[in-house]
């Protein structure tokens, strides 16, 4: 590539990305309900909502509190059904020009595996990623991610149905996150995305209630970041040979740089969506920048740099 025009595309279980850049699951909707604020096809990838085998109403409301430098969400995984996002959310993506990759999640390994069976008959879907992290549902997501043995029976579980590339998503809510990153390896996943949200809660001292109707949530934005990059750097640092997509608070291309620095070979954006809807744009022209600046003619020359003398 042109030292003015420096290689962005990254390999992501199996799959080329044009850039390392990509939305979070739950905070880009379906992906269509972005097109006019970006071109989809900039992306590195888009990925959807979370979708169980059957519809789900979600929490009760409130379901976001905002909260010093982040946000708690509380949405409970929403979502109309496996059958219905094939059928009608799914065909909207199929020339969006990014892999499109779902988020599954389930009560059950069987719910699991039914979903991701139904997922890899849809030729729309170029990749799973698998909920074992989710702190806002009383059955299943973070109940899988806490503890190796579970993670890895869910992650084999999955595998054994599936062709497509598997990417399992880490609980932050553990006390080390290597050995549950290691389990999921050992089982299977092709690539790991680190982390989902920190459990948390918020108390309306008026009312003396929690705010939230589920009472506790995820929480997410810039006061997680450096709890993210740590994880980040523990799981490059384990030499577990997959590829890691790092996420939590990241807002600007300088935000990104640290976990690709950390040893990410991709990103993806969350609660900065919400704030300015084209951040993912932003992120993909400022990593773009650093690299010209900088004299890198491929953003893969400096993932996990960090770790280097």
């Amino acid at each position: 590539m042109s030292a003015t025009v420096p290689d962005l595309s990254v390999e992501i279980a199996g799959l080329t990305l044009r850039n390392p850049v990509m939305p979070a699951s739950g905070t880009f909707g379906w992906g269509t309900e972005y097109a006019d604020l970006l071109e989809l096809s900039s992306l590195g990838a888009v990925v959807v909502k979370a979708t169980t085998l059957l519809p789900r109403p979600g929490n009760a409301p409130p379901r976001i509190v905002e909260t010093p430098a982040g946000m708690l969400n509380a949405i409970g995984l929403q979502n109309p059904g496996v059958d219905v996002v094939v059928r009608e959310k799914l065909p909207p993506l199929a020339d969006c020009g990014a892999p499109v990759i779902v988020n599954i999640a389930g009560e059950t390994v069987d719910d699991y595996v039914a979903v991701a069976k139904r997922l890899g008959a849809s030729p729309v879907v170029s990749a799973l990623e698998i909920n074992a992290s989710c702190p806002n549902t009383e059955r299943g997501g973070m109940q899988f991610g806490l503890e190796p043995g579970p993670l890895a029976e869910l992650v084999s579980a999955v595998r054994a149905v599936t062709s497509l590339p598997l990417i399992t998503k880490l609980s932050p809510n553990v006390t080390d996150i290597v050995p549950l990153a290691r389990a999921a390896v050992e089982a299977g996943t092709d690539a790991l995305s680190l982390i989902n949200t920190l459990l948390g809660m918020a108390i309306d001292t008026d009312r003396r209630r929690p705010k939230l109707g589920n009472v506790t949530g995820g929480l997410s934005g810039p006061a997680i970041r450096p709890v993210a990059v740590r994880m980040v750097w523990q799981v490059a640092a384990a030499g577990l040979g997959v590829p890691l997509i790092g996420m939590g608070g990241i807002m600007s291309a300088n935000d990104a740089l640290e976990f690709i620095l950390a040893g990410a070979t991709a990103v993806a954006i969350g609660t900065a969506t919400f704030v300015t809807p084209d951040t993912c744009r932003q992120v993909i022209e400022g990593l773009a920048a650093y690299c010209v600046r900088n004299g890198v003619r491929s953003i893969r020359e400096i993932v996990g740099a960090a770790h280097r003398p």
